[in-house]
């Protein structure tokens, strides 16, 4: 049977994303769950919808518009969506702050390059995984910052973390806390799921894998490099100050035999 639904909005997602009703119905669901958001009921809005600023179905990742109206904004929108406001969104703003900015002070110190290049290699693993059909979800905001802290969670494994002034346990375990903590409270645990494999691709292919074998897979494309300089981002990247060649220096002189073992950098007071 075929369902042509055009009561949520103007981004023509009722009747371009499927013409299948109930698969239809699948995708306009999960993304009101996602935010715990419906439009006949005024006191769950959102203060985005309150304002009337933006709705959220024309932000979604929902990949048949992206193809079928070229609708290609859904692939970045979706990145700049947190959750309604919360203490949860206010704790997803405290860890890009604190953890975005010792990654950039510490292991990227000079190297914007390569931290930009970390971000959008993460927005892109996330953009592949998430057409998965057991990983989709609608927005990915969250997933990225997850994935943030879960290279911040192996770059400074053994930091002391306070929980709430209840738990306290290292850095390396912070993630996998959160996502418990996102069970105990009902939340999805698909973008934290997604966030921390991303995080772990990207920390595979730049860390891990470098120690164990001594070769580099994924570098930093020179465009990223010509961006930065060009627009002058950041401190420019020094040409001998590659982490990656400092990691396989370390393992050929074998003073680095463990390929799991964190690198170690003083965290500021």
């Amino acid at each position: 049977m075929v369902v042509i639904d055009k009561s949520f909005g103007n981004s023509g997602v009722g009747n371009v994303v499927v013409a299948d009703g109930e698969e239809n119905n699948v995708v306009l669901k999960e993304v009101m769950e996602t935010v715990e958001y419906s439009r006949n009921d005024k006191n769950k809005k959102d203060f985005s919808f309150q304002l009337g600023l933006v709705d959220l179905l024309d932000i979604a990742l929902i990949y048949k518009p992206v193809f079928s109206r070229f609708q290609v904004w859904r692939l970045i929108t979706t990145f700049f969506f947190l959750g309604k406001f919360s203490i949860n969104f206010g704790i997803r703003l405290l860890m890009i702050a604190r953890y975005g900015v010792q990654l950039e002070k510490g292991p990227f110190e000079r190297r914007t390059a390569d931290f930009l290049w970390m971000m959008i290699f993460g927005a892109l693993s996330l953009l592949v995984l998430s057409a998965i059909p057991i990983f989709w979800t609608p927005f990915l905001g969250i997933s990225l910052v997850f994935m943030l802290l879960y290279v911040w969670s192996r770059e400074f494994p053994n930091a002391q973390i306070n929980i709430y002034g209840l738990v306290t346990l290292k850095a390396f375990y912070l993630p996998w806390a959160m996502l418990a903590l996102d069970v105990i409270f009902g939340a999805p645990i698909t973008p934290d799921l997604l966030g921390i494999i991303a995080g772990h691709l990207f920390y595979f292919l730049t860390v891990l894998h470098p120690l164990a074998t001594g070769n580099i897979i994924l570098r930093t494309p020179r465009w990223v490099n010509k961006l930065v300089a060009r627009w002058r981002i950041g401190a420019p990247t020094p040409i001998h100050n590659s982490a990656q060649s400092d990691r396989t220096t370390r393992v050929a002189d074998g003073t680095t035999s463990a390929a799991f073992r964190g690198r170690s950098y003083r965290l500021n007071d």
